[in-house]
């Protein structure tokens, strides 16, 4: 007998050594800590015992020596004369034939062994130690990409839905990579991509779901523009030139206000740069998008004013500060170069500013209630105010 328990005690002690080693090798070539994964098995192997063992409630326990390199499961009952549940209390008969000295009221601990568990039980916490190794490794990716967001990303096209059209783009960060789903609405309109084509993106959010991170993508996004001028202007990236507001039609054309805190520094040529180099550089990686750099000002008329360009402004009047209108007077042969092809040029210039923009020629500029070309136009763009207008800063 004593040579089947010293054989049962190294088989335990092999089993431990392998174990350990398993959760080393884990941390080493997944990066998933050993003290996550301990707490995982350990609670896995409890949940087990307690569904093979109703009513052994919260008396049994995992306790695990690294130094030693031991897991051992206990369950603690109390020593009674009489025992109503034999998974909470053992018999003072019983308990002294194992602990001579023990007395009613004690406590007394009895070893289980693991190995011992049914191959059902054995199954259910197999499930549970590769979920948790699974949710580490998500939690892995959402640590790694929860920094990125509104940050600019470079990925590569590992494939493309035929039927929807949405591209998957394998993003990489902080030695994490994972796949975004770029959806069709999110792509510019008139690009196209292949497998394998390097593209960057903007980052909207990143959630943690059941099904592990989304990363949330954009090409059309106005945060996109914000990033790559920040990467082409140091002037931006430093902070000597800001970027006070953006409004953009993905694919088409953007129009951003900058502004400088040093009066030295010409905002809107440190963002063209030395014959157009830098803006041109942006243009190229937007797929042709125009852009259009204007100089803000606290002053609303001249803000206005600059916005509409490259129409040129005789007069902006503020109607109403508080509901942000005013209405601008250009020449009559600047009425359709303000208000743009389709009316983007004045929807952008509002979008940008935060006013309702009312925008009449020169021979009707005292003829308040004379029907307009522009009437069209504020009803074309008018629900664009119900959604929300990028702020001073741009986010």
């Amino acid at each position: 007998m004593a040579k089947k328990t010293k054989k049962t005690d190294n088989t335990q002690e092999q089993d431990n050594r392998e174990f350990f080693l398993a959760l080393d090798q884990l941390e080493r070539e997944r990066g998933i800590k050993k003290d996550y994964m301990l707490e995982r098995i350990t609670k896995a192997l409890v949940d087990v015992y307690k569904k093979e063992h109703e009513g052994v409630g919260d008396n049994v326990v995992v306790l695990v020596d690294e130094e030693k390199g031991t897991v051992r499961m206990l369950v603690r009952r109390d020593v009674v004369e009489v025992v109503d549940n034999p998974y909470t209390e053992i018999s003072l008969e019983e308990a002294r034939a194992k602990l001579p000295a023990v007395q009613l009221g004690d406590v007394v601990s009895s070893e289980v062994r693991t190995r011992n568990f049914g191959r059902i039980a054995a199954q259910q916490a197999r499930q549970v130690i590769i979920q948790g190794i699974r949710e580490a490794e998500r939690n892995k990716v959402f640590d790694a990409f929860s920094g990125k967001t509104q940050e600019l990303l470079s990925g590569v096209v590992n494939r493309i839905d035929d039927r929807s059209g949405a591209l998957y783009v394998r993003l990489t960060a902080n030695g994490e990579a994972t796949e975004a789903l770029l959806t069709a609405s999110e792509q510019v309109k008139g690009e196209s991509y292949h497998v394998g084509e390097r593209i960057k993106v903007y980052v909207v959010d990143v959630r943690s779901t059941t099904r592990g991170t989304q990363v949330v993508i954009s090409r059309t996004h106005f945060g996109l523009v914000r990033r790559l001028f920040e990467m082409e202007v140091p002037e931006i990236f430093d902070g000597v030139v800001e970027i006070r507001s953006i409004a953009r039609e993905a694919g088409s054309r953007t129009k951003m206000a900058v502004w400088s805190n040093d009066p030295a520094v010409d905002p809107i040529g440190a963002c063209v740069g030395t014959r157009g180099a830098r803006v041109n550089t942006i243009v190229e990686e937007l797929g042709g998008e125009k852009v259009d750099i204007i100089k803000y000002s606290e002053d609303p008329s001249e803000y206005v004013a600059a916005a509409l360009a490259p129409a040129d402004v005789i007069s902006v009047e503020v109607l109403d500060g508080e509901s942000k209108s005013c209405r601008v007077v250009v020449p009559d042969d600047q009425l359709s170069l303000a208000i743009g092809k389709e009316g983007q040029n004045a929807r952008l210039a509002a979008k940008l500013t935060g006013f309702k923009i009312d925008i009449k020629p020169e021979s009707a500029a005292d003829e308040e209630d004379a029907p307009l070309e522009d009437d069209v136009f504020e009803e074309a763009f008018e629900e664009d105010f119900e959604e929300d207008i990028p702020a001073e800063d741009g986010e």
